[in-house]
C-alpha cells in the first residue's frame, strides 16, 4: 500500500513537468533573419569593402548577412545558373554593364528601383529595367612608375612603340574582367582591326596575369613599369602609402569605361531583407566602397576623400552596347587566344 502511495505521489510532481516540457517544446523559437550574399573575390577579401559593409548594414538592421565568395562577372551569373533548381543567394554583388544583357535575359533576378536611385546620376543608370543597380565605377586606364618613365604613352598606338619591349603587364579576358575590359577597349578603337594590335603588342608584354590583384602586385614589385588597372588605382597608393609615385594615364582617344552593379535573386526567400540591402549598399555603404574598392560611389552625394583628386578624368569614356558583347564575346576570346598563343 506504502509503495502504491509512493508511486501516485511522484505521478503528480511528474505531470506538471511533463506539461512544461511539452509547452517548451510547442513555443516557436524566434528566427534570425539571415540573407546571402554573392560578391565578387576581391569585395569579400579582407582589404575589401564587404568586412566594412556587411557588420554596418547588420548592426543598423538587425539583419544577418551570410557573404560568399563567389568568383567574378560571368562567374557569378553561372553559379546562379547552377543553382536555379536549388537557389542560395539573395543578392549578387560585382556584375558590370557588359554582362547586362545575359543578366537580364538569364531570368535569375527580379527588378528593384531603389528609392536610392535618385540620388545617382542618370548617366550611371546602365540598366532601364533595374535588374541591376549601380554601386560603382570607374574607367580601365593604363597605370605606370615615374621612377621608371618620365615620358609615359598617350594612347594605344603609343603602347606598341618597341621602346616598350617587355614592359607592360596586362590580364587575360578569359579569367579577368579587366582584362575583358582591355580586349573591349581595343575593339572600341580598333573595330574589326582589333587583332592586329594584340598581335604588334606582344613584344611589350612581359606576362599576362590571370587577374588583377596578381597582375598589379608583379607591377608594384618593380617586374614592369605599366600595367592595365583603373584611373583610380593611384589613390590607393595617395590614400594608404602617402605615395604619387604611380599615376594613371589618360588617353587622347578616350578610356574605356565600367560600371558595377548589383540585383536581387528572383528566388530570394526575404525580399524586403534583400531591398534593404541594395538600399544600403547604394548610400551608407558608398564611402566604404569607394575607399575600399578604390572605385568611384555612384552616389552623388557622397563627399570622398581629397585623394580621390590625384585620379584623372578621362575626356571621353567609351562603351560598348552589352548585345554586341553578348553575341561576340565567344567569338572575340577565340581569335584573341589564337594571336596571343602564336
Amino acid at each position: 500500500m506504502k509503495k502504491h502511495y509512493v508511486w501516485l505521489v511522484l505521478a503528480v510532481l511528474l505531470i506538471p513537468m511533463a506539461l512544461y516540457a511539452q509547452g517548451s517544446k510547442e513555443k516557436p523559437e524566434t528566427s534570425q533573419r539571415i540573407i546571402t550574399v554573392y560578391a565578387y573575390d576581391s569585395f569579400v577579401s579582407e582589404w575589401g569593402p564587404g568586412p566594412l559593409v556587411v557588420p554596418a548594414f547588420e548592426k543598423k538592421t538587425g539583419i544577418k548577412v551570410n557573404l560568399v565568395s563567389a568568383g567574378n562577372g560571368g562567374e557569378l551569373l553561372s553559379r546562379l545558373e547552377l543553382e536555379k533548381h536549388n537557389p542560395q543567394a539573395d543578392v549578387v554583388i560585382g556584375i558590370s554593364n557588359e554582362l547586362l544583357h545575359e543578366s537580364v535575359s538569364s531570368n535569375l533576378l527580379q527588378s528593384y528601383a531603389s528609392p536610392a536611385l535618385e540620388q545617382i546620376p542618370t548617366f550611371l543608370h546602365f540598366d532601364p529595367t533595374y535588374t541591376l543597380v549601380p554601386f560603382d565605377y570607374g574607367n580601365y586606364a593604363f597605370v605606370y612608375d615615374t621612377r621608371k618613365i618620365s615620358d609615359p604613352p598617350r594612347s594605344l598606338d603609343d603602347l606598341l612603340d618597341p621602346r616598350w619591349n617587355r614592359s607592360l603587364i596586362l590580364m587575360d579576358p578569359r579569367t579577368s574582367s579587366v582584362g575583358m575590359g582591355l580586349l573591349e577597349w581595343t575593339i572600341a578603337v580598333y573595330g574589326d582591326s582589333y587583332l592586329q594590335w594584340w598581335e604588334a603588342v606582344k613584344p611589350n608584354v612581359l606576362t599576362i596575369a590571370d587577374g588583377w590583384s596578381s597582375g598589379y602586385g608583379l607591377f608594384t614589385e618593380g617586374e614592369a613599369p605599366l600595367v592595365i588597372s583603373y584611373t583610380t588605382s593611384p589613390v590607393y597608393h595617395v590614400l594608404y602609402e602617402e605615395s604619387d609615385r604611380y599615376q594613371a594615364l589618360v588617353f587622347d582617344g578616350g578610356n574605356m569605361a565600367v560600371i558595377e552593379g548589383a540585383g536581387i535573386v528572383k528566388s530570394t526567400k526575404d525580399l524586403e531583407a534583400a531591398q534593404q540591402f541594395i538600399d544600403f549598399l547604394l548610400t551608407d555603404a558608398q564611402v566604404d566602397i569607394a575607399t575600399a574598392n578604390i572605385m568611384y560611389p555612384t552616389n552623388s552625394s557622397v563627399v570622398l576623400p581629397s585623394a580621390f583628386e590625384s585620379a584623372p578624368k578621362p575626356a571621353h569614356s567609351i562603351m560598348l552596347e552589352s548585345e554586341v558583347i553578348a553575341k561576340y564575346r565567344d567569338s572575340w576570346l577565340t581569335d584573341w587566344v589564337e594571336v596571343m598563343s602564336k
